[in-house]
């Protein structure tokens, strides 16, 4: 095979690997946060262990009611302080020994949060002089598309995913500290 021909043959090779790459979609994000709180794991877990009883301590949710208790497939539905929008997650799995549970989006509401799909961890546990609570998510932008509008790109989606977990790790602090 003749020197050029290879080199064409090569560059078209490597021209469509490109192509290709560049045009996949979306990525998936992670986030996680961390909080330092001076009060013993089973008192930060008591707060937090009802999967439906996010509204009693994240301070961005107005109102929020659940179906099924803590059991896999169980529900939460809660609605937004800032623009009124309304979530529902799934809980996939709860686990009372290790202090944790894992969830998932279960209804789209891009107007209301701008991913598309999120998985997200909580637990809690011991550390010196207290507790840590660890939260986690793993998640996609709102608009799954090459070329998503600002407020539904990824960094929308990291930025509102960091800020709804930094509030609600606050609210667990201050309330397992009493102080909110």
């Amino acid at each position: 095979m003749p020197i050029k021909f290879r080199s064409l043959l090569a560059f078209a090779i490597l021209s469509m690997g490109a192509h290709a790459a560049l045009a996949h979609g979306p990525t998936p994000q992670k986030v996680e946060e961390k909080i330092a709180i001076s009060a013993p794991p089973a008192t930060v877990w008591q707060l937090i262990k009802d999967f439906g009883s996010i509204g009693t301590w994240h301070p961005s949710v107005a109102s929020a009611k659940s179906e099924g208790g803590n059991a896999s497939g169980a529900t939460r539905t809660f609605t937004l302080k800032s623009g009124g929008g309304e979530l529902v997650e799934s809980l996939d799995d709860y686990q009372e020994k290790d202090m944790s549970y894992g969830y998932r989006l279960a209804t789209e509401n891009d107007e209301a949060f701008p991913a598309s799909f999120y998985s997200d961890t909580i637990q809690v546990v011991p550390a010196s002089g207290g507790s840590e609570v660890v939260w986690g998510s793993r998640f996609y932008r709102a608009d799954t598309t090459n070329e998503p509008p600002e407020n539904k790109n990824d960094a929308a989606a990291i930025k509102a995913t960091e800020d709804f977990i930094k509030a609600g790790l606050a609210g667990i602090k201050a309330k397992a500290e009493g102080k909110g």
